[in-house]
């Protein structure tokens, strides 16, 4: 999944709201049933639709990476809250520019289709409407602060691959840690415009898309968490990994999900891969030092990969109700290996918190 970053709102939570998280709300047939799960679960404790991808300029040729995401929890299964995480990076420059907004929202979010979500952040309105893989995603950053002012995508997606649900029924279960329901659309053919620094760019490109509901089961602190999802070019296929870490017990948990070019879905087990970090970038925001450079090897898929980000500074540092910081690395990043022995490139989105 964008795995476990419900534990970000849950530290949020149990810092600034003066009661436990409740999951009393939360629904769990063990099945998902689609499309009902695409629209907002009312008074769910935490959930999330997700897009991360690569967009290349029709003209020129330039690549950018693309966050873009819309969080809905109820921790006190009365009050709404929504929040959003924007974010643009351009290898070209090296530069790495976001935005986000944090509040209560209005009115509670109904189970409505097909959705239709948007958040204000001063003279700006971010949206996301549509569903089963066909989105419209309409967002510009905040003309405040630095690096801000400029940036901005209007995209369409509709679906070049199946929904993916992982454990095979949509529903993930994470060692004892957690369960939450969790599908993707893990390529979704993009078209429309960017602004980047203030230019504009027509663009196309493949994101991949999150929907997972039900995670407010986590509010540790000493959860910390690796995700990486895989476009492989030759193959067609996509990998969803994760491993999850206790930093107090050192103890962790890995899994995820292989999809093969005619849909074929095949659950991971933990012993089914391997990934290990061969270099580390320390934040000079923060001072964290985040994995960097990664090795993956899927043996029984045939899969030898090294997985390297295009700009090393893709950290997000979050100011929330204004006495919390949140810090985690979300980014763009290539692929490159072999499958039987055979030279294979892709595109890949890392996230990893709380290191």
């Amino acid at each position: 999944m964008k795995v476990l970053r419900f534990a970000l709102i849950c530290l949020l939570v149990t810092a600034c709201i003066p009661f436990k998280p409740t999951t009393k709300h939360d629904l769990f047939p063990g099945v998902a049933q689609l499309p009902l799960e695409e629209a907002p679960h009312p008074k769910n404790s935490l959930e999330w639709w997700y897009f991360t991808g690569h967009l290349k300029d029709v003209t020129t040729g330039q690549t950018f990476g693309v966050e873009y995401v819309f969080f809905h929890f109820n921790p006190d299964g009365k009050q709404d809250y929504q929040m959003v995480n924007f974010a643009l990076s351009d290898p070209q420059t090296q530069q790495f520019r976001y935005d986000y907004q944090l509040g209560k929202v209005a009115a509670p979010l109904t189970a409505a289709l097909p959705i239709s979500l948007s958040q204000v952040k001063a003279d700006q309105t971010w949206t996301l409407t549509g569903q089963e893989g066909r989105y419209q995603l309409l967002a510009r950053m905040a003309s405040t602060g630095p690096n801000k002012a400029g940036q901005a995508i209007n995209l369409s997606t509709t679906p070049a691959k199946p929904v993916l649900l992982h454990g095979g029924t949509g529903y993930e279960q994470y060692g004892p840690v957690a369960q939450a329901g969790y599908y993707s659309y893990p390529r979704l053919a993009a078209t429309g415009t960017i602004e980047v620094a203030g230019q504009p760019h027509q663009v196309t490109g493949e994101l991949w898309y999150d929907r997972q509901w039900n995670c407010g089961g986590v509010n540790k602190k000493n959860v910390a968490w690796d995700w990486l999802s895989l476009q492989i070019d030759q193959t067609r296929e996509e990998l969803m990994l994760y491993t999850v870490h206790d930093t107090k017990t050192s103890q962790h948990i890995g899994g995820g999900s292989h999809f093969g070019p005619l849909g074929e879905n095949l659950h991971l087990a933990e012993t089914d891969f391997q990934l290990e970090p061969l270099t580390y970038w320390t934040s000079p925001t923060s001072n964290k030092k985040y994995p960097a450079t990664w090795h993956l090897t899927v043996p029984g898929k045939g899969y030898d990969l090294t997985v390297t980000p295009l700009l090393p500074n893709q950290e997000l540092n979050l100011r929330l109700f204004k006495v919390l910081k949140l810090n985690y690395w979300e980014g763009m990043c290539r692929v490159t290996g072999t499958c039987h022995g055979q030279s294979v490139t892709g595109n890949a989105y890392v996230e990893i918190t709380n290191r």
